[in-house]
């Protein structure tokens, strides 16, 4: 069926009364109810995880015609799925009869999905393809779609990275990305024809509101104090105490590195600039893992002065990339933020893979990313759950509730710590300014009121 924009299926409710976002997010700080109130929490679900683009999943999660790779959209259980005609959409997992989730498996190939509950089966188009013994219906199901699985109206992907959002009248993706795709495409064209591949993932939960990791995802502020055991186990054989986050050890504001919002809630910390410009000195940071000699010692033996380009592809890029509200790109690992409830989140971070087509990697492949899965394991198993604890607690801190007020003042009323050049705001490393920034594109958020419109229709 193809058609014209369709009256929306679903009006969200006014906002919730008594909240002003004005008064509860000023410029040096937010209030605690941002963290704590379910009310809140579920305005978030539509205002924001519905009325903004959201990361829902990568192109070669579902490579292929009739792959699909299961989801959440907020709370709301969503297929994305590369349709039996290749369209990458995003189906709701919700059977139209009676609710019951109509895929239970985390990936995989199929034409059409059948509810286990009744049996009532669709085409991974959405289209309802059938329901057992439909002459106790007094009316034809398939006449005008309304028993179609619901869809995200609008999915788009850019280099690979899919979204989607329930707001028909939000800005073409490119457009919300703005400055924030420059620093994706370079994340990205360091690697063989500009592009990764999703692998397995570290799969965590920690019992806190999932603003606590977005709000982390910039700071540079907390690492010498947080990951300290990480630090002396990333050097513990070095010399030069130079290996991993060592950076930040001495005056990281005095560095090189800088913390840059881009807008619409994304920012981006580049720690690149901390790295002589040669092939190799990507590696040389890398921090030393159990095996990683012997395939370091093949490649160097068979591709000779190359290698170094070569072993560069394994290690850890030091980029910070935060996409709002959902997606994290940290050295070579995809993380996703899942909201679970108001003082619960899950995060996944997955592992990347190169891939060779053109052969400019001359059969290396293989290697690079047996180290590569080995360098990724390290920041989630020993670094992500010192955050974790932390969020933890602060979400348990927060329970104090005559303490009111989270701070977010570093840098605050000193203007020469900034630069802005083409909307891009960029302060020293350890600046809160991000938190600043992006709060205000919350605020918009919360206090807009957009036009869902999710739709039963199938679109060709």
């Amino acid at each position: 069926m193809m058609g014209t924009r369709q009256q929306p299926i679903f009006a969200p409710g006014p906002a919730a009364p008594g909240y002003d976002f004005d008064a509860l997010i000023r410029e040096d700080k937010v209030h605690r109810l941002l963290y704590t109130d379910p009310n809140i929490f579920a305005l978030e679900l539509t205002r924001i995880f519905g009325g903004t683009w959201v990361y829902l999943a990568h192109e070669s999660q579902v490579p292929e015609p009739n792959d699909f790779f299961r989801t959440r959209l907020g709370l709301r259980p969503i297929i994305v799925v590369r349709d039996r005609n290749g369209v990458v959409r995003a189906l709701y997992n919700r059977c139209t009869h009676r609710g019951a989730t109509i895929c239970r498996q985390a990936r995989g190939s199929a034409k059409a999905f059948q509810c286990p509950y009744h049996g009532w089966t669709y085409h991974n188009t959405g289209e309802l393809a059938g329901v057992p013994w439909p002459e106790g219906y007094p009316s034809d199901h398939h006449a005008n779609g309304e028993f179609n699985l619901v869809q995200v109206p609008r999915v788009e992907s850019y280099r690979g990275f899919i979204f989607g959002t329930l707001n028909p009248d939000a800005p073409a993706l490119v457009d919300h990305l703005g400055p924030a795709r420059r620093p994706v495409d370079e994340w990205l064209d360091r690697n063989p024809g500009g592009k990764v591949v999703m692998r397995e993932a570290n799969r965590m939960k920690f019992r806190g509101n999932w603003k606590l990791a977005y709000d982390n995802s910039g700071d540079g502020y907390h690492v010498v104090f947080s990951h300290r055991s990480l630090l002396m186990m990333e050097n513990r054989f070095s010399d030069d105490d130079g290996k991993g986050m060592a950076y930040y050890k001495q005056q990281p504001d005095a560095g090189p590195i800088k913390i840059h919002y881009l807008g619409n809630g994304h920012h981006f910390k580049d720690k690149r600039f901390t790295l002589d410009q040669r092939p190799g000195a990507l590696w040389e940071i890398e921090g030393v893992h159990p095996g990683m000699e012997g395939y370091e010692a093949a490649l160097r033996a068979e591709h000779g002065d190359d290698a170094d380009r070569l072993l560069d592809l394994a290690a850890s890029v030091p980029m910070n990339i935060n996409i709002f509200p959902n997606l994290l790109i940290l050295g070579n690992h995809i993380q996703v933020l899942e909201p679970l409830s108001v003082d619960e989140t899950a995060t996944t971070w997955y592992g990347t893979a190169v891939v060779d087509e053109t052969g400019e990697l001359n059969g290396a492949a293989d290697a690079i990313n047996a180290l590569r899965m080995r360098t990724q394991e390290q920041f989630p198993l020993f670094g992500e759950v010192d955050d974790l604890t932390n969020f933890e607690e602060i979400q348990a801190g927060l329970a104090a509730e005559e303490d009111e007020w989270v701070y977010m003042d570093r840098g605050f009323g000193l203007p020469e710590r900034f630069s802005e050049a083409d909307g891009v705001i960029s302060g020293p490393a350890t600046d809160e300014v991000f938190m600043r920034e992006y709060m205000k594109a919350y605020k918009a958020l919360m206090t807009a009121a957009p036009e869902l419109a999710p739709t039963r229709e199938v679109r060709r």
